[in-house]
């Protein structure tokens, strides 16, 4: 076939180009646009390949919502967008649905509390205590705890959830301790209050003895003086009781909790005020918690964690570890024993005490080992020097007998 016959292959486009139609007549793309049937293989291919690319480009160049400025989503994308709209217009159905289903297991419950006070009027058989979780009150210290969550440009989104993963466990534990220190969080504000607005449902404004702040940690830690000195500001307790020269009307300090700090906390004080940065970055930017106390003139200090434990993995720690120790401090009077209880398992964490026992005995039974291959030895040399000793006996004996049988042949 002449090159002038042979019609030229169509041009891959990228995304949002208009299709070539080199080499292809009009009657062709008529055909072809029209859904007629190509009369032969190579029409077939061009059909193919128009409508592939007429395709490619509408999916492409389709603004989104009408809006022509607006970026262009991939499939995925927008898969995951349908989605995610799919389950916040079901979040109100959901919670009618738990509604519910707590609504029911009450009238479980009832129902069969009601059976089981049936059968001891009728046989006098006691009924159980009603089931259910009873969480024992704890006592409020005039102690407050800020988590400093002005860092919302540093971290990722995911690191994003994380603290506000923490925050949320933090308040939980605080709920459940034996000695509850008073809460606020600084800086609140951004992706942090969106989230806890829109996909935790503001479920932070029904939390009791916790303040939000928009302020920084300085103004806050200023305000949490007012309310640590009035009628509900706590009662010194625990371990803060354990200092006999301590009174309630004692002024506090304000203090940064920072692993880079070259002091050591040794105690908790009573209306007092422990920051705890809001930062989780895998320690992208260490030192920032520190520099950022030390640039607004706000003393530091650290944990004395590496007094009382030996480490495998790196000493800073999470911000609701954090709390959790302070709290197990305030329940002990014992670091060692709060950050045993607290800490992961996987941290290596052991207690120098029992470190330095395990040594000991460690090297008392090498100590033992040695000796007793010492007195090995020593044996062993002796009974060697025996045998020489013998030996060298018999060999006189066998030369004295030696001796008196020449004599005697002599003598004959």
């Amino acid at each position: 076939m002449e090159s002038e016959e042979r019609p030229a292959k169509i041009r891959k486009l990228g995304h949002g180009a208009e299709p070539s139609t080199s080499g292809v007549t009009d009657d062709t793309l008529a055909s072809v646009q029209q859904g007629e049937k190509p009369e032969s293989q190579h029409e077939e291919v061009v059909k193919n390949d128009v409508q592939g690319e007429e395709e490619t480009v509408l999916e492409n160049s389709q603004p989104e919502n009408g809006d022509p400025a607006a970026p262009k989503l991939s499939k995925s994308a927008m898969k995951k967008l349908a989605r995610h709209e799919k389950w916040e217009s079901g979040r109100e159905d959901r919670k009618a649905k738990r509604k519910e289903k707590m609504k029911a297991k009450r009238e479980r419950v009832r129902e069969e509390r009601r059976q089981q006070a049936a059968q001891e009027s009728a046989d006098g058989t006691p009924v159980p205590a009603a089931p259910g979780r009873r969480v024992e009150k704890g006592t409020k210290v005039p102690i407050t705890i800020i988590f400093d969550c002005d860092f919302e440009d540093l971290m990722h989104d995911s690191e994003m959830k994380s603290l506000g993963l923490q925050i949320t466990r933090s308040y939980s534990d605080n709920r459940k301790a034996k000695f509850q220190t008073h809460l606020a969080v600084s800086s609140f504000g951004g992706k942090m209050k969106e989230r806890f607005d829109g996909i935790l449902a503001k479920q932070y404004t029904s939390w009791k003895d916790v303040r939000f702040f928009s302020e920084d940690f300085v103004e806050v830690a200023e305000k949490a003086k007012e309310w640590m000195s009035g009628p509900r500001g706590g009662a010194v307790a625990g371990a803060l009781s354990e200092d006999a020269e301590v009174k309630d009307e004692e002024e506090g300090e304000i203090v940064y909790l920072s692993s880079e700090s070259d002091v050591t906390l040794d105690r908790l004080k009573p209306n007092s005020t422990y920051i705890i940065g809001g930062l989780v970055d895998h320690n992208r930017y260490k030192g920032h918690c520190y520099k950022r106390a030390v640039d607004r003139g706000i003393k530091t200090a650290k944990l004395p964690i590496g007094e009382f434990l030996r480490m495998k993995d790196r000493k800073v720690l999470v911000t609701n570890h954090v709390l959790e120790i302070m709290l197990k401090w305030l329940e002990f009077g014992d670091w060692g024993k709060a950050f045993i209880e607290v800490l992961p398992k996987r941290k290596g964490g052991v207690l120098k005490s029992e470190a330095e026992s395990a040594q000991e005995a460690d090297e008392g039974e090498e100590a033992e080992e040695e000796e007793g291959e010492e007195t090995e030895a020593k044996g062993a040399e002796e009974k060697a020097e025996g045998d020489r000793a013998k030996a060298g006996e018999e060999e006189e004996d066998k030369e004295r007998a030696n001796a008196g049988a020449e004599e005697g042949a002599k003598e004959g």
